[in-house]
């Protein structure tokens, strides 16, 4: 029965699997099979070591893991496996303050309230403390809450260290807006998390209720866990000490959502008995591919780093193209696929979401079929179609839909900006769409709605940065609205395209959004200081280092090819930019490189 199940698996995945008891990590790299081997684990624990799936509790990032991996154990085991927990962090938090929050004054029928609900409480909590919201942004009192939350850092708890006048904002805002949350009897995703640790901890009868019941407690993607989930896992293993953690440091790339990768490290301290094996085979990329990508990460000193290799061929070097500027870097990428037989195993992926705006155009222009993961398309960004409002008012008054929205956008803007239009069409002195651009901006404090702390709002900022550059391309106004309408409605026709089918089109995304997956060929653009590494992280060796995973992720995405582009030129942000070849280029050996 064992060898059934065994056969498939490498030596290394066969120890993490077979595994016995106690406190277990698996180290496991970039396409080295860790689902596999979670899996395979869940599915030998019930059908070797009969143990009653009920006992098992996996936690996951995402339902959609969650999913595949039960589907994964069905078909291993034969049957249904009825698992005593398997999803999200956050829905058994969900499950357990529903069945057991009476004991700490939640109602079981609370409302769970997403990002808009929890930034309209905010909005309501500065409201009744008149805090002026122009000079503090919710958006960023919401971070600068939920950092604190992630941190298991109370509201009473944070006024006593809040420092500095945003912090003591941020404290009494917190305050307040606990209050309005349960008085509303509604709990953030942040608090799920949180009221579920400080519930096991307080009720000792709880906490032996769960960990008692729960005999194996696994855990997928453990890099990417925050303090309130590290002591979340750490309690319900307590009774047991049967902890299975699946990570890799090298791949954490969410510090900005609260993922600390130190607790991988972490886990030592508190389990010094903890085994842990490394899967290091890849099963996914060429030779050339992982080496180069073990060269780029190796300079990383904060964290332990797995060492990938594999048993595929060497592969073809990895290229990279100097293109004149940004129109030509993705002429360039269009002409290497247009002749695929597959559009789909083509991936296109960039630093900023910003830059999808070039490559969408182009793509469009091509007639090439393109998705857009983890994103809205550039010309259908909420914060494009505020700015196009005001152009397209400007332009034609009579325009209803454009004005109902400006209305939305705030009233003071909009008399703001209806008094600038005024005297600009009684100044009969030309100005270029940029210009016209930059004026509207700045009358309506359009901007300001965003805070640069913010990593939501920044996306936002750099995406009208970008709108500059569209509106430099075409300095007359009424061109500019025409090309942009023109854009929308080929990229509605290419919705529209049967040929759009699944798999028949070249993705574009982020690096963040391409974790996880993997593409036949991967062409990884704006490899330039500034862009990526990203001029925000040049100054901070944390930052710096997560810059250096990001490369190392999006290049373990490829299978067969991996290509790399940067400009000698770049229009960016409605300015001409002349950068440096990114260092992480420079990291690879020229032998495996081809320029």
């Amino acid at each position: 029965m064992d060898d059934i199940l065994l056969k498939d698996l490498n030596a290394e995945q066969k120890k993490a699997v077979v595994f016995d008891k106690g406190p277990l990590m698996i180290l496991a790299g970039a396409g080295s099979g860790k689902t596999k081997a979670l899996t395979y684990r869940v599915a030998y624990l019930i059908k070797e070591r009969k143990i009653n799936p009920d006992r098992i509790l996996l936690a996951t990032f995402t339902n959609k893991a969650a999913g595949e991996m039960k589907e994964r154990v069905k078909q291993l085991i034969g049957k249904d496996n009825n698992l005593g927990f398997a999803g999200t962090f956050h829905s058994f938090c969900a499950m357990l303050l529903r069945r057991e929050g009476k004991y700490i004054d939640i109602d079981p029928d609370f409302t769970i309230y997403d990002e808009s609900d929890s930034l309209e409480t905010i909005k309501q909590a500065m409201i009744n403390l008149k805090i002026n919201d122009k000079t503090y942004k919710p958006r960023a009192i919401k971070t600068i809450i939920s950092q604190a939350k992630n941190e298991m850092i109370g509201a009473l708890e944070y006024t006593q260290v809040a420092r500095g006048y945003w912090q003591e904002a941020a404290s009494k805002v917190y305050l307040e807006y606990q209050r309005l949350l349960k008085s509303y009897k509604a709990l953030d995703f942040d608090d799920l998390l949180v009221e579920a640790v400080k519930l096991l901890i307080k009720e000792s009868k709880v906490k032996e209720i769960y960990s008692q019941k729960f005999f194996y407690v696994l855990v997928d993607e453990y890099q990417d866990t925050n303090r309130a989930q590290y002591r979340l896992t750490k309690i319900l293993a307590s009774k047991w000490r049967n902890l299975c953690v699946v990570g890799d440091a090298a791949q954490s790339i969410y510090s900005w959502r609260g993922a600390d990768y130190r607790n991988l490290m972490n886990l030592k301290n508190d389990f010094p008995d903890i085994k842990i094996i490394n899967l290091e085979q890849n099963y996914r990329s060429t030779q050339n591919i992982l080496k180069a990508a073990n060269q780029i990460i190796a300079k990383n000193s904060l964290h332990p780093i797995l060492k990938l290799w594999t048993k595929s061929e060497l592969g073809s070097k990895i290229k990279a193209y100097e293109a004149k500027d940004e129109k030509d870097e993705i002429k360039f990428i269009i002409g290497k696929i247009k002749n695929s037989k597959n559009l789909g195993e083509n991936a296109v992926l960039y630093r900023t979401n910003a830059q999808s705006r070039v490559a969408e155009e182009e793509f469009i222009k091509a007639g090439i079929a393109y998705v857009l993961i983890g994103g809205i398309r550039f010309y259908s960004r909420k914060e494009i179609k505020d700015c196009l409002a005001y152009l397209r008012y400007l332009i034609n008054p009579h325009d209803k839909v454009s004005y109902q929205r400006l209305e939305k956008i705030g009233k003071r803007r909009l008399d703001n900006f209806l008094n600038w239009a005024e005297k600009y069409k009684k100044n009969k002195t030309k100005m270029t769409s940029l210009e016209i651009l930059k004026n509207i901006l700045k009358v309506t404090k359009y901007s300001e709605k965003y805070d640069e702390k913010n990593e939501q709002d920044l996306m936002r900022l750099e995406n009208i940065k970008e709108l500059k550059s569209v509106a430099r391309e075409f300095p007359d106004l009424k061109l500019f609205l025409e090309k942009v309408a023109l854009v929308e409605k080929t990229d509605w026709l290419a919705k529209q395209n049967k040929n759009n089918k699944e798999g028949q089109a070249v993705t574009l995304m982020t690096l963040h959004a391409s974790k996880g997956l993997e593409f036949k060929r991967v062409f990884m653009i704006g490899m330039e200081e500034g862009l990526f590494p990203h001029s925000r992280s040049m100054l901070d060796k944390h930052e710096l280092e997560e810059e250096r995973r990001l490369c190392y992720v999006g290049m373990t995405r490829a299978k067969k090819e991996l290509w790399f582009s940067y400009a000698r030129r770049r229009l960016y942000f409605g300015r001409w930019n002349n950068n440096a070849v990114s260092r992480f280029l420079g990291d690879i050996e020229t032998e495996l490189l081809k320029r």
